[in-house]
Parts: structure tokens; C-alpha cells; sequence
């Protein structure tokens, strides 16, 4: 008796640890690319009416937003798309892992990533990653851990000026838009990849996890004929883009509704969360715009290639099991929470992650447990040390550092950008000296703490 009531335990909780295993829920991260945090047709921040466009139409990014959860200063962690593909797929700060296309001493295979913390917290997850992989990212998704991927991909693969016919590759030498009726911006085959992989895990009946990297919004803007004469009978656009670049919009929008749709049709819904980001802010002149209208990232300041908000501050929208329709939180988070957030998920133990790992779990955030939301530094950090500049968000406050050519501090700005997130004309460093010198002093810090890039003597500012 004694012995079949040992076996009958095991069994029960050989059976739990099996059923426990089996419903790690499935993982989509879906990120976008130079995607301003105001370019949608819904409110990024409800409590903003400059926080949407009157003009683009984003029916499927505002049904994530409708049916999860908005963080209104989600941030990228680089205000460039490499660095911020890096730091995503390593769940790293870009002072750790590098600030700038090529980062020769951080090699992404020899370090932990999104797909080996998923296999290290369930084995049984199959890992994917289609689009843009990024430039000079060294390791292949392959050597990082991934199951399927379209391979070294980058911004040529979604189509740039010379692979487009402009010999020069100069965006300033060809039309400012090209037509693809069959494929632009590869976004339709982007998606059936995406769509094929599920299709095949859910049948498989194994946990997936699978990162769709659109190349919209990159330059060059391609879109269908069909698409650009619906914008054109629409009449002028609301802000420093042009119709093409708005129909653009409209067909990665088409293309995040067919992977939602495809969810539900598989029937994993209810086991599934979709995370959507971009990699970093909106440009600042977008090729056959007028720029005597409104900046593109209105109300930010700044754009792309900054560390204003303009060029960090992105959309950044949590759907899934657990999270409440419509909800909002104003806690700042960054892309590099990812990594802690889904091996979190999928059920992994924090001792499992790496020293290196600056991000942190969102799960609470998501719950709507505020209160229990910890980050060990309380801060979120920035840096390009080879434009000049680094920052630091802690709560309502942002301080920008600005270097001079020897390494030595030049400037520094604070600003509260909890309600208003413009920062121009809004420096309030001199009003309160102390949370300045407090944020400088974090900043600096984490630099030393993680051996970040120093301000080379030879600049491109």
C-alpha cells in the first residue's frame, strides 16, 4: 500500500509538472520599424489628444490596444534600429551590449538571449524569427538560439534606393515613393511566415514564441497603387508625411490584423500574448512630406537618432490572458524588459538569467499590480556616447547628459515628462538642482557599472 501510494503521488505530480509544462502560453512579439509613438489612429496616452493622428488609419494596432494594455512611456532602448535589436534579443541596456550598428565585443551567440531563456524555462518552446534581423548583428538568429528565421536580413531586404533601381542608394536621387503591387515592404511575406510557423506549432501542439520584425516604417516608402489612391482621395495628411507614407502605414497595420486574426482562428487565444513595439522613433522628414507641416513626431521632441523622446519614446501595447481590456500604466518600461518578461512567462526561474540582464519582469505591470513592480536600479538608461549624448528616466523625470569631445560632462537638461512629454523649452534642471545631480550621478553609474562605449576624441554629432 505503501508503495502504490508513492507511485499514485509521483504519478499526480509527474502528471502536474507535465500539464504545467504544456501550458506555458505562446510568445508574439511584434516589432515595427521608425514608428513614431503618436502614429497610430488611436490615443498612446488616453489623457493626450496630440498622442494619435487625425489622419492615418491603424484599425488593428488600437484593437491590441483595446483588448490589452497601452504603457504610455514604454521606451526602445536605442533611438537606432540595431542597437535596439541587440538589446532586445539580450535583455541589455545599449551601454552594455553597444550603441551602434557594430558592436565587435558584444557577439549576441555568446550571450544569453530571448530564445535560449525561453528553452531554458520549457525546452518544448519553438522559436522563430521573421523580417529584419538587423545590421552587422554578427551571430545569425540561428547561432542565437532561434528554430527558423529568414536569416541575416536587413534594411536592403525591405527594400532601399539601390535595390530599388536608384544606383546612387541616395534617397535624395529617386522618386520619394516606390509602387509594389505584389509585395511592398515585403510586409504580406513577412506575415505568412509568421502565419506558417504558428499554423505548424499549434499543430505540433508545442509552446512557440515567434518575433515578427516588420521593415515598415523604414525608408524607402513602398506601397501598392490600390493603396496610395486611397490616400490621395483622402485629401492633405496631418503631419509632415506623405500620402504614400500613410498608405504605407496601412498595409503593416493590415498585416498585424492578419496575425491577430490568425490567433484567433487557431483557437490559442486565450494562450497567447502579443506584445507590440517599435525599435525607435519616428524620423524626423519622411521623403515627399511637407515640412512646413506639423513634425511627424508631434508632440515629442526629436526624433530617430536622439535620445529626446522623439527618438526612444515608442508605442508599446501588451495583449493576453490576465491583462485587462483597455487598461493603461504610466510606469516607464523599456524593449529590454522583453527577455525577463517572456522566460517569466513561460514559467523560468530568475536565477536562470544572466548577471547581464538590465531588464526586468513586466507580469506585474501587466496584472495591474503597480505596487509590486520592483526594478533593482529604478531607472531606465540611454546612451550614444558617439552622437554625445546619454539619459536616464526614473519616474516623471528625464535628464539628458551631453559630453564634450574629451569625455568630460557639457550639459545637462532635466525635464518632467509625466503628463507632458515635450521636452523643448521645458528644462527645469536650474528649478530642481537636487534630482538633477541624483539622476546625473545613476546615470553615470550604470555606465561605469556595465564598461559602456566612452565618447570617442572624433565625433559625428
Amino acid at each position: 500500500m505503501k508503495l502504490k501510494s508513492l507511485f499514485a503521488t509521483f504519478l499526480v505530480v509527474a502528471t502536474a509538472n507535465f500539464l504545467e509544462a504544456n501550458t506555458s502560453p505562446n510568445i508574439v512579439l511584434i516589432l515595427t520599424d521608425d514608428h513614431g509613438w503618436s502614429q497610430l489612429s488611436d490615443y498612446m496616452d488616453p489623457k493626450l489628444k496630440s498622442s494619435r493622428s487625425d489622419y492615418l488609419e491603424t484599425p488593428n494596432m488600437n484593437r491590441l490596444m483595446h483588448n490589452g494594455m497601452r504603457f504610455t512611456s514604454g521606451y526602445s532602448p536605442a533611438p537606432l534600429c540595431t542597437p535596439t535589436r541587440r538589446s532586445i534579443l539580450c535583455g541589455t541596456t545599449a551601454a552594455r551590449s553597444g550603441t551602434e550598428f557594430a558592436s565587435p565585443s558584444w557577439i549576441p551567440a555568446d550571450h544569453l538571449t530571448i530564445p535560449k531563456a525561453l528553452k531554458a524555462a520549457n525546452p518544448d518552446y519553438q522559436t522563430a524569427h521573421f523580417g529584419k534581423w538587423g545590421e552587422q548583428m554578427i551571430s545569425t538568429p540561428e547561432e542565437s538560439g532561434y528554430d527558423a528565421s529568414d536569416g541575416m536580413t536587413g534594411n536592403i531586404t525591405g527594400g532601399m534606393p539601390k535595390s530599388l533601381g536608384i544606383a546612387s542608394g541616395n534617397h535624395a536621387e529617386g522618386p520619394p515613393h516606390f509602387i509594389d503591387n505584389e509585395d511592398p515592404k515585403r510586409t504580406k511575406t513577412v506575415t505568412d511566415r509568421a502565419i506558417g510557423f504558428m499554423h505548424e506549432q499549434v499543430t505540433a501542439e508545442k509552446p512557440f514564441y515567434v518575433q515578427v520584425s516588420y521593415y515598415a516604417q523604414h525608408l524607402s516608402v513602398v506601397t501598392s497603387e490600390k493603396m496610395l489612391k486611397k490616400y490621395q482621395q483622402k485629401g492633405p495628411t496631418d503631419r509632415a508625411y506623405p500620402h504614400a507614407w500613410a498608405a504605407m502605414m496601412e498595409e503593416l497595420d493590415d498585416g498585424v490584423g492578419r496575425l491577430i486574426d490568425t490567433i484567433q482562428s487557431l483557437g490559442v487565444d486565450e494562450n497567447t500574448y502579443i506584445f507590440f513595439t517599435t525599435d525607435n522613433g519616428g524620423r524626423g522628414t519622411v521623403p515627399g512630406g511637407d515640412n512646413e507641416k506639423t513634425a511627424p513626431n508631434s508632440p515629442l521632441t526629436g526624433a530617430k537618432h536622439h535620445l529626446y523622446e522623439g527618438g526612444i519614446r515608442v508605442p508599446f501595447i501588451v495583449k493576453g490572458p490576465g491583462i485587462k481590456p483597455g487598461s493603461v500604466t504610466r510606469t516607464p518600461v523599456a524593449g529590454y524588459d522583453f527577455l525577463p518578461t517572456f522566460h517569466d512567462l513561460a514559467g523560468g526561474n530568475a536565477r536562470e538569467l544572466s548577471d547581464e540582464v538590465d531588464g526586468v519582469s513586466l507580469i506585474s505591470l501587466m496584472k495591474g499590480d503597480h505596487r509590486s513592480f520592483k526594478r533593482p536600479q529604478e531607472a531606465l538608461f540611454f546612451h550614444r556616447p558617439r552622437r554625445g549624448f546619454s539619459a536616464v528616466r526614473q519616474g516623471d523625470h528625464k535628464l539628458m547628459l551631453f559630453w564634450n569631445s574629451d569625455d568630460s560632462i557639457k550639459a545637462i537638461e532635466l525635464f518632467d515628462v509625466s503628463t507632458n512629454p515635450t521636452e523643448e523649452g521645458r528644462d527645469i534642471s536650474e528649478d530642481k538642482p537636487a534630482i538633477a545631480e541624483a539622476l546625473k550621478n545613476k546615470l553615470l553609474a550604470h555606465l561605469y557599472l556595465v564598461a559602456a562605449e566612452r565618447v570617442p576624441k572624433t565625433k559625428n554629432r
